[in-house]
């Protein structure tokens, strides 16, 4: 029996690559006549170019660089020299993973480390830039990473206003450009389609849980509204908010005025580069799994994109999640994880036993 063992991150507890690899080791002690292959996924989310790297057995180019807060940290991208194209996640050095609670404040979390990463790799001959936008600490409209590839932003007076100042969106007037533009484009992947203005977009759906106070929501949206008529006035050109721009706090929307943009729902995007179909083909089971399967993962998250794909191809997926919602998805068989006390400090220890557990108990006859 052949199985495709292909589970997205279990968000806040076990990385996909791990999971991949309890499912696939648990399967080939539980059957004997097991045999898997492991292609963990993601959808555009936290980790995602990540994994494209890893799949796709790319060189990883390690160099420290600045976290949300402006804090020394171990980088990296993934960069495939033929093809002039770099991977790499905006979660990897400008991600909320890395702020407490009481340190999350979109004034002053900035993507400037992801702009240092991508600076090095334009460097390297990096022409495409395929960024993930999942899991960022911002809401900065794109203007961390700007200023890292030598944008400058400056006060009535003329005064260059420093990164990570909470200062940066109240008293930005003017922005200066590099002598020289990078000749980049970009490709941005994510896993939500909100519009960066609006009572669906950015601010009011992902600002709370970057820190920004509800009572700030009206103030915050001005100081946007400033940046991007100053960065359209810069760049001489008109961009219209739409599909995707709320994702990483509008990351791709700023780019769009001085790059080439694209955006991409991740998964669809992702399952083509790892070449996913061939992969289902080969199998006899897909497993596949996420932390909770709710509404939104019919909106493009990972396992219920694949589960469009096995369907397609007439073979059999089982889905690992927590919640009874993925009952009624179309999955083959659900397998139920108890739910975890977040409080508890050995709740990733646990996460990993209950999975474990999850696939030794099944009995694999579907």
């Amino acid at each position: 029996m052949n199985y495709l063992i292909a589970p997205n991150a279990f968000k806040g507890t076990i990385e996909a690559d791990e999971a991949a690899a309890i499912i696939s080791e648990t399967i080939t002690k539980r059957f004997h006549d097991a045999h898997t292959d492991q292609c963990p996924i993601a959808d555009g989310g936290d980790g995602t170019c990540f994994l494209l790297g890893t799949e796709l057995k790319l060189p990883r180019i390690d160099i420290f660089t600045l976290d949300p807060l402006g804090r020394s940290i171990s980088g990296y991208y993934f960069l495939d020299k033929v093809n002039e194209t770099a991977y790499l996640d905006v979660s990897t050095v400008s991600g909320i993973k890395y702020l407490k609670e009481y340190e999350k404040s979109p004034w002053i979390a900035s993507t400037y480390g992801t702009g240092e990463l991508i600076c090095n790799a334009i460097a390297l001959g990096a022409k495409h830039i395929v960024l993930g936008l999942g899991g960022s600490a911002t809401v900065d409209l794109g203007m961390g990473v700007l200023n890292g590839l030598g944008y400058l932003f400056l006060d009535e007076n003329g005064r260059e206003i420093p990164t990570f100042s909470d200062m940066l969106f109240r008293k930005i007037r003017y922005i200066q450009s590099p002598l020289k533009r990078p000749d980049i484009r970009f490709t941005c992947l994510c896993d939500v389609n909100n519009y960066f203005l609006g009572e669906e977009g950015a601010i009011p759906v992902f600002g709370p849980q970057k820190g920004l106070d509800k009572n700030d929501f009206e103030e915050f949206g001005k100081c946007c509204s400033n940046v991007l008529e100053l960065l359209s006035k810069k760049s001489g050109k008109k961009v219209l908010d739409k599909s995707g721009f709320g994702a990483a706090g509008g990351i791709a929307f700023g780019l769009s005025f001085f790059f080439p943009v694209e955006i991409q729902m991740g998964a669809k995007w992702f399952f083509q580069q790892v070449g996913i179909e061939e992969k289902v083909k080969r199998s006899d089971v897909v497993i596949t799994g996420e932390g909770r399967f709710d509404s939104q993962s019919s909106g493009g998250k990972g396992s219920y994109e694949l589960l469009q794909i096995v369907k397609k191809l007439n073979k059999k997926i089982v889905l690992i999640t927590s919640g009874t919602q993925a009952n009624e998805a179309g999955f083959d068989e659900v397998l139920i994880l108890p739910d975890l006390d977040f409080d508890r400090k050995d709740f990733q220890d646990l996460a990993r036993k209950n999975l474990f557990d999850c696939v030794r108990q099944w009995k694999g006859s579907i």
